[in-house]
């Protein structure tokens, strides 16, 4: 127990929220752009809507699960947290809510691979789905 708590602690400890462009190069940065067909302004426009670029973000919903991180990745399916078991990404959900986001991303390509792709993020479809959504990346330099 005193172990878990000072992992979220060091979680909790170690979270930012990103500007809008510094976030946008990350991702680049990392592959994003284009990844299994998902442009960089698709990613950017998700994770403002999941998180407002938030890597200490977590929401819990109705069916019990949470959404974890900058992506907001759901404990359902994607990562473990002892309340679901299917943890596709292979990693605890306290991973997703630190600095290092390399896991965030290594595990959205994980969802995005899934037949339901970035569909599987409703804010995705309510606010950038067939949208334009060049202003997610204006002014950045990419």
């Amino acid at each position: 127990m005193r172990g878990l708590v000072f992992l979220l602690l060091v979680a909790v400890a170690s979270a930012r929220v990103y500007d809008r462009c510094e976030w946008a190069r990350v991702l680049k940065n990392n592959g994003m752009d284009g990844y299994w067909g998902v442009s960089l302004a698709d990613w950017v426009c998700l994770s403002q809507w999941e998180s407002h670029y938030n890597t200490q973000a977590t929401n819990h919903n109705t069916d019990g699960s949470t959404d974890y991180g900058i992506f907001q990745i759901n404990s359902r399916y994607w990562c473990y947290d002892g309340s679901f078991a299917r943890n596709a990404c292979g990693i605890q959900c306290s991973e997703l809510l630190t600095d290092n986001v390399v896991t965030a991303i290594n595990c959205a390509k994980r969802v995005v691979r899934d037949p339901n792709g970035i569909r599987a993020w409703v804010a995705w479809k309510v606010h950038c789905q067939d949208r334009d959504l060049s202003s997610y990346l204006a002014g950045c330099g990419l």
